[in-house]
């Protein structure tokens, strides 16, 4: 069962009634259950995200309020446009053109048309969140890996149609997701048992200071690593560098300017790694007899370049988002979450470090 946020310690008897003989609005029944605006949306139009006891407690006080969701916002689910809006941070980027791609094809197999929405940085998502509940001109939302707060989630949620996220999950919203964690811990797993023991990761930050699910999963796994196998960790050789298409080479110059530089490298991303490759080779270092390096992602830069890498199979996780977008759009049964399994490509760019 998905439970709502709101279903924790709140009540509905204590919150002040509106005026007697006053229309209720769905702000009062938010107030006097206890719960967002969003909520009592999803509460009083049966859709998922929202646990037994707050639908229960949202339909009570509704009732007590002789307030009814308008003819219009419930109608809206049933009120097909034959659009779905895909909405992301950055359209020019490997990972969000593939997604889009795999999505378009995935939806217009089934007449569905696509409405692409770039809003990169706070700024963008924030007026995006703010306006398109006003416009309400698709059956569902797609959110490609978006990072979002949970009051523009509840914001969004007041179109009143279906959100699925594609290359990530929110809390109690259909997911498509691969596991970051585990391929991270894969990645570096591989480098320890070539028998590497100085294992560096290069990352970036984003330019605007957003935080991604991503970033921080892929991180835990290549610290659980090191701790599994009891390998102290070394904090100079965690790199980050700003977002950038020379970020990986940057981050080299920082690596072998230390006393003892590693001898293996995991590049958070395919391109960040290729970037070590480039950086290793001005250096008059060869991949991978004088530093191992893997990445993550599938990217085809990664093929072009000789790189293992564990792979996320991003148009399979776009197919599935679509498939799960259409059958909420239709009413149709079937699963509304899954978990993408990641692969391993062993292209030959890790061997045991030198010496050993």
């Amino acid at each position: 069962m998905e439970h709502d946020s709101d279903d924790a310690g709140a009540g509905a008897s204590d919150a002040p009634r509106p005026p007697s003989g006053a229309p209720a609005n769905m702000a009062d029944v938010a107030r006097v259950a206890g719960v967002s605006i969003a909520t009592v949306s999803r509460a009083l139009r049966d859709v998922p995200g929202v646990g037994d006891a707050t639908r229960d407690r949202v339909r009570k006080v509704a009732e007590e309020l002789s307030y009814v969701i308008s003819p219009e916002a419930s109608s809206l689910s049933r009120r097909e446009t034959g659009r779905v809006a895909v909405v992301m941070p950055r359209i020019d980027v490997w990972f969000y053109s593939t997604m889009l791609s795999g999505l378009e094809r995935a939806l217009r197999s089934e007449g569905i048309d696509v409405l692409v929405y770039q809003v990169d940085g706070p700024s963008e998502r924030g007026a995006f969140v703010r306006d398109l509940p006003a416009r309400r001109k698709v059956d569902a939302v797609i959110l490609a890996a978006l990072p979002l707060s949970p009051e523009q989630r509840d914001r969004l949620d007041l179109l009143g149609v279906p959100m699925v996220i594609a290359g990530g999950q929110a809390r109690g919203l259909p997911h498509v997701d691969v596991d970051d964690r585990a391929m991270a811990r894969a990645a570096v797993d591989h480098l320890i048992a070539e028998g590497h023991r100085d294992i560096a990761m290069v990352r970036t930050s984003d330019t605007d200071a957003t935080t991604w699910d991503a970033d921080l999963l892929r991180v835990a796994g290549y610290r659980e690593a090191l701790a599994a196998a009891g390998i102290e960790e070394r904090p100079e050789l965690l790199v980050t560098e700003p977002y950038g298409v020379d970020s990986g080479t940057r981050a080299v110059e920082r690596l072998l300017a230390l006393d003892r530089p590693p001898t293996a490298v995991f590049g958070y991303s395919d391109e960040i790694a290729a970037a070590v490759a480039v950086g290793a080779q001005r250096h008059g270092l060869r991949v991978p007899e004088d530093l191992s390096v893997i990445g993550v992602d599938g990217h085809p830069m990664a093929e072009l370049f000789g790189l293992s890498t564990l792979d996320q199979n991003v148009e399979r996780q776009a197919e599935e988002a679509a498939g799960i977008a259409v059958r909420l759009i239709r009413g149709e049964p079937g699963t509304r979450s899954v978990r993408v399994r990641h692969r391993f490509v062993d292209r030959g760019s890790v061997r045991p470090p030198r010496g050993s």
